[in-house]
């Protein structure tokens, strides 16, 4: 074929196939000049980008060749084979287009930790309710850390501390009022002005 050049522009797809796979340069070029343009077409349709299209015909092209030492002529067409493998690589693109698209429309999660300003206010107010707690008596102090820290109720108290119900409703009540008194002046302080 190599001394023939009008032969190889007449030649059936499947021969300039073969005939490059045999070392015939001149048959890639017609081959390229044949098709290509064909790919390009169908993935500039199927993608809407120019730019994109011309990655999809190349790489068809660059597979197509990569084909051509076991190609089997009775298998397909050579055409039909490059429309399906430009159909794929079209396809895998809008799928990752896709994804990216609705990746791109979540929003990022909120930081649910505190902020540090918020955790410094945490702190500071840890830090004065220990030390307005440890201004209280003893029994009071225990009374409102074992019913509001820790969440236990009044029968439950009353079993730690050994007492009745009512001594420890009266404990918790006493407590929790010294508790304001002893926090009340540092209230804006610790954030609490609109309470």
């Amino acid at each position: 074929m190599d001394g023939c050049p009008a032969e190889l522009d007449g030649a059936p797809d499947e021969a300039l196939l073969a005939a490059f796979a045999g070392g015939e340069a001149r048959a890639a070029r017609v081959l390229t000049a044949r098709l290509a343009p064909r790919a390009l077409a169908q993935a500039a349709r199927m993608l809407g980008n120019p730019a994109e299209a011309e990655e999809v015909a190349q790489e068809a092209m660059l597979r197509l060749w990569r084909q051509a030492p076991d190609w089997d002529p009775g298998r397909a067409k050579v055409t039909t084979w490059l429309y399906r493998v430009v159909a794929n690589l079209c396809t895998d693109r809008l799928r990752r287009r896709g994804r990216v698209s609705a990746l791109d429309a979540v929003a990022e999660p909120e930081d649910e930790a505190p902020s540090v300003a918020a955790r410094m206010q945490d702190r500071t107010r840890a830090d004065a309710l220990r030390a307005a707690l440890a201004d209280l008596p003893e029994r009071q102090a225990q009374a409102v850390a074992l019913r509001h820290l820790e969440g236990l109720s009044n029968p439950e108290i009353g079993a730690v501390m050994g007492c009745d119900l009512r001594a420890v409703e009266s404990l918790v009540a006493r407590g929790k009022r010294g508790l304001i008194a002893a926090l009340a002046p540092r209230k804006a302080e610790l954030g609490y002005d609109d309470d």
